[in-house]
């Protein structure tokens, strides 16, 4: 890499910090971490998404954890031994100032290492800013030609390159780094923004110079799935690839690549398993209710592709594990894969032929025709709750043919929202209950839906009439929950379940609403009620409804199975014993094809794993795993947030749609309907 190359890749690594330092001085201001001082770094009013919000709480959190163990096991030595603190690529970070107003520093010093134009603008914004200068007490600046920007008593920033190891070495002894003493060495997305080589040397390098010694990284993983696709186009689009990630996809293979370079110990876990083992409930709890939230998909995703590392060498730092081991695992592992589903496009990637949204709903109308309302999608160039409905129509190829729909001007309007339900009442009336604007506005009334049709039968020419349904409203007010039809004495009925609403983060209670009169009734159901979920599969089978995974109160994923079964005095709560059991998931659709349940995609956080399609045969409650057969399907493809139909004549279920706001990564839509080939699920094979 020549020196123009380098110097724009500094700069753009350099942009990063920028970025961090605003989202952390957010994360401040709106009271998920208490620092007074990232404001004062990072000057200029911000304010980051809820979800963004959540991502570096949890980051925070876990450097925190590492943080506090190594003062803890350094601050139990004996006098005089004094402790090292050394952040690497730190930025605007406020962490010395922290812990210097938390008393934490009274036998420990931090070095600070950045670029030299980063770590100058930091050293001059603290001589600037009385409140931090009081805090780090005489202090000099050094001169532009100098690596050492700023000194006190306790705490150095450098200029320095970590790419440049020999100049590095010498720049830390200048400045009275002691390689003997504990050194807890910190790294926060840093290593990836390296080539792979310098990363190597780099780690090798620490182990050889500190011979007691932490070392702590978080940064990215898991490049292979979809949102690991995603996270890696979004870094490149920035000029600033991650790199390594091919070489160490995981925590097992990070773990292997410190050892290796010769660090006694090491443990590394993903964020989500920090988050639920790491954090007490009542601080979670917390948390989750200091903002309106409803992104929970990429909140997982997000933590599943995020570690957290810690390295150790040396008697005092390594007796420890900084992340002790659980006696329950928090690992669930899918059963071994029994096949695949091929899986192939059926509609191109044209203007109404894309069906690019998530959140919404897709039903059957008619063997050929495929309705979809709702959702956050593409709109005339723009991202937003979409206001037209989507039409799939099967051409005499068999193939699919898109088109896009609008609302009749003698209508109502359809008010854009997301995950709401859908039931079909004719070949051209659909019912939509529930769903929300935002996650502090639900959906205003239940709505019928009525298709029209020009003289020329041309799916281009359709129009859609929207009226307020004729039924009381009151349950309703809620969204990510199930609308399932089932039969009670000879009558059809819509049963709907769970979901959640401004006032609950889960709902457990269940309606029905006769289908005929359109009146909410009571009908008796026995048995121990489920737990409430939501973003839950539901389907009929048998006359009654199964109700399968969800995310329950704790934000937890859910792994039962539970079957609505009819009886002559009503309904009841059975739980499905399946074996293997199933592995915790949300955010997923259900289908019965064949005597057996499948489970489409969805998100689990327990298993490294991404989930396919998980079958399970409701004779016997066995369950196998099926991974998609993407080979034909441009990637990535998000199984979340999505919509299926099953088309069981042609053995098929048809993906539309899915994907999400994927964390600081932007928002992707999943641009094609995909057909998943069922055939092998055949009775008799």
């Amino acid at each position: 890499m020549g020196p123009r190359s380098r110097e724009r890749r500094a700069g753009t690594v350099q942009s990063t910090n920028d970025s961090s330092a605003l989202s952390k001085r957010s994360l401040a201001a709106h009271g998920y971490v208490s620092d007074a001082f990232a404001a004062l770094l990072a000057p200029g009013p911000v304010r980051r998404t809820p979800l963004i919000h959540r991502g570096y709480y949890v980051r925070a959190r876990a450097v925190r954890h590492c943080v506090r163990a190594f003062l803890q096991r350094t601050g139990a030595l004996p006098a005089p031994t004094r402790a090292q603190i050394l952040s690497l690529g730190a930025g605007s970070d406020s962490l010395y100032f922290r812990l210097k107003a938390a008393g934490l520093l009274a036998r420990t010093a931090v070095w600070e290492v950045d670029f030299p134009d980063v770590s100058r603008r930091k050293a001059e914004r603290i001589r600037d800013v009385p409140e931090l200068c009081s805090l780090t007490g005489p202090f000099q600046i050094g001169d532009s030609a100098s690596a050492l920007c700023f000194e006190s008593s306790d705490y150095r920033i450098l200029g320095a390159d970590l790419r440049e190891l020999p100049r590095l070495g010498e720049v830390l002894d200048c400045a009275g780094l002691d390689a003997a003493s504990p050194t807890l060495l910190l790294a926060e997305a840093v290593l990836t923004y390296l080539e792979p080589a310098g990363a190597a040397a780099l780690i090798a390098w620490a182990a050889q110079r500190f011979p007691d010694a932490l070392f702590v990284i978080y940064e990215q993983m898991k490049p292979r799935d979809a949102f690991g696709q995603i996270m890696l186009q979004h870094f490149r689009r920035l000029h600033s690839p991650l790199h390594g990630l091919e070489l160490f996809p995981d925590v097992e293979a990070q773990v292997q690549r410190f050892l290796q370079a010769g660090w006694t110990a090491c443990s590394a876990l993903d964020l989500n398993e920090f988050y639920r083992r790491f954090l007490p409930a009542e601080e979670r709890q917390r948390v989750e209710t200091l903002e309106p939230f409803d992104e929970f998909e990429e909140w997982h995703l997000k933590c599943a592709h995020y570690f957290i590392l810690a390295a150790s060498r040396g008697d005092t730092l390594s007796d420890t594990p900084v992340f002790p081991p659980s006696e329950a695992s928090f690992r669930i592992d899918p059963a071994s894969t029994s096949g695949f589903f091929p899986a192939r496009v059926v509609t191109s990637d044209h203007q109404h032929s894309s069906l690019k949204r998530y959140g919404h709903t897709s039903i059957l109308l008619s063997p050929g025709i495929i309705f979809s309302a709702g959702g956050f999608g593409e709109q005339e160039g723009r991202h937003c709750r979409v206001s037209t409905f989507h039409l799939l129509s099967r051409c005499c190829d068999s193939e699919w043919k898109g088109s896009q729909i609008s609302t009749l001007g003698t209508g109502g309007q359809w008010d854009g929202r997301l995950y709401c339900t859908m039931t079909r009442l004719s070949d051209t009336q659909v019912l939509v209950l529930g769903g929300r604007l935002s996650p502090v506005s639900p959906a205003s009334g239940a709505l019928q839906l009525d298709l029209y049709t020009s003289e020329d039968n041309c799916p281009e020419s359709q129009n859609v009439t929207v009226t307020k349904a004729a039924l009381e409203d009151g349950p309703m007010s809620r969204w990510r929950h199930s609308t399932t039809e089932v039969y009670y004495q000879n009558q059809r009925y819509l049963f709907v379940y769970g979901g959640r609403s401004v006032v609950e983060p889960v709902l457990s209670d269940c309606r029905f609403l006769h289908v005929e009169t359109m009146a909410w009734v009571r009908i008796p159901v026995e048995g121990a009620a489920p737990e409430g979920r939501h973003s839950h599969g539901a389907c009929s089978w048998q006359g009654g409804a199964l109700i399968a995974g969800g995310l329950g109160a704790s934000e937890e994923p859910l792994s039962s199975v539970l079957f609505l079964r009819p009886k002559p005095s009503g309904f009841l709560w059975e739980s499905v014993d399946i074996q293997p059991p199933i592995t915790p998931r949300y955010s997923h659709t259900a289908h019965v094809f064949n005597g057996k349940l499948l489970l489409v995609g969805g998100v689990w956080i327990h298993s490294p794993s991404v989930p396919g399609v998980t079958v399970i045969n409701l004779a016997t409650g066995s369950s196998s795993e099926y991974q998609l057969d993407s080979t034909s399907v441009p990637w990535p493809l998000l199984l979340h947030s999505h919509s299926s139909v099953l088309l069981p004549e042609e053995q098929q279920v048809l993906l539309t749609g899915g994907g999400g706001n994927c964390f600081s990564f932007g928002t992707y839509f999943n641009p094609h309907t995909v057909a998943l080939d069922l055939s092998s699920l055949s009775t008799g094979q």
